[in-house]
């Protein structure tokens, strides 16, 4: 089970699924050239949950497992396991609430990798789950091959997380991620224990290494090696990484402030 995740409203799909599809209506409009595209994922859907199957058949389709197989697969765990679906309205969420470069719901959807790699992630899981491991670390390898993002299956991930960029993400098997973390690219979530609490930003290059807690409300600056356990609501910088301050908010996974406390900037 995942730790401390918190339940979305039931109908956060049904609030998004309207503007995911009116944004598709004008992605076409707008750029014929990804006019069946944007209708073979979302348009032709009837529901988010659909939608979303669409989207990693396209995605994860191989020589190995075809588009229908893949569909087929997220379709029957959709099913066994709804919260999945409320996570992935809380990843989609957490991306446009925090990346002003998403601009709406259709652009991370149908273009974030992180946004992908973290749903077919959480496929992988629930197969890790239900001892289908084969399967899940067929997955977790497709998932490096197209997306540059590394998720042991047997992680375990809340809700509401943002990968910006993503490239070169790796998260280990014993790691613990809670809800609503932004993590950017290049970090490493290795060794054992729980890696992260909630509401933590890790910046970009950042390395958790070891039986490390990092508290709620906590920041890992870029660059930074996290040998020993950090407080909550602190900011910590450096290899090995130190306490330099507090996080200077009380959720700095919303506020993507990556500057170090005391910086200044020169013109």
């Amino acid at each position: 089970m995942l730790q401390n995740i918190a339940k979305p409203p039931v109908d956060l799909a049904m609030q998004i699924w309207p503007r995911l599809r009116d944004e598709a209506t004008s992605l076409q409009g707008a750029e014929p050239l990804l006019a069946r595209y944007a209708n073979a994922t979302i348009l032709s859907a009837p529901r988010f949950d659909e939608a979303l199957g669409n989207l990693l058949a396209e995605k994860l389709a191989g020589h190995e497992l075809n588009a229908a197989q893949i569909r087929q697969l997220f379709t029957a765990t959709a099913q066994a396991e709804p919260d999945l679906i409320e996570a992935a309205c809380r990843d989609l969420s957490a991306v446009v609430d925090r990346d002003p470069a998403a601009g709406g719901y259709v652009v991370p959807f149908l273009f974030f990798k992180g946004f992908h790699a973290l749903q077919a992630y959480r496929l992988s899981h629930w197969l890790w789950r239900r001892n289908r491991r084969y399967l899940a670390f067929y997955l977790q390898n497709r998932i490096s091959d197209l997306f540059a993002v590394d998720i042991h299956p047997a992680a375990r991930i809340g809700s509401g997380i943002m990968m910006d960029h993503a490239t070169g993400i790796v998260i280990g098997e014993t790691a613990v991620v809670e809800d609503n973390v932004s993590m950017l690219h290049a970090v490493t979530l290795g060794g054992t224990g729980k890696e992260t609490g909630d509401r933590v930003m890790i910046g970009a290059g950042a390395k958790i290494l070891g039986n490390i807690e990092v508290g709620s409300g906590a920041r890992v600056a870029a660059g930074s090696v996290v040998l020993q356990n950090v407080p909550p609501c602190v900011t910590v910088a450096g290899v090995p990484a130190k306490v330099v301050g507090n996080s200077g908010c009380a959720e700095p996974s919303q506020e993507m402030n990556q500057m170090l406390p005391g910086d200044c900037i020169s013109i």
